[in-house]
């Protein structure tokens, strides 16, 4: 069972969570960037809402 922050939102979602661009998510993901672990579900991309929260908390720590 998932709890709420294991819950999937698309790239849209987690470019607003995250206060940028689905772009520059995008561009992220393609280069390698961050490791923010977007999952592939045919052709949608999908973020882990947890994974999101881990990586503004290694932003926060920098």
């Amino acid at each position: 069972m998932q709890t709420k922050d294991d819950s999937l939102i698309d790239r849209r979602e987690a470019a607003k969570y995250l206060s940028v661009s689905p772009g520059t998510l995008a561009v992220w993901d393609c280069t390698k960037r961050y490791d923010l672990k977007p999952r592939k579900i045919g052709r949608a991309v999908r973020y882990r809402r947890s994974d999101l929260d881990k990586f503004i908390e290694q932003q926060l720590r920098r």
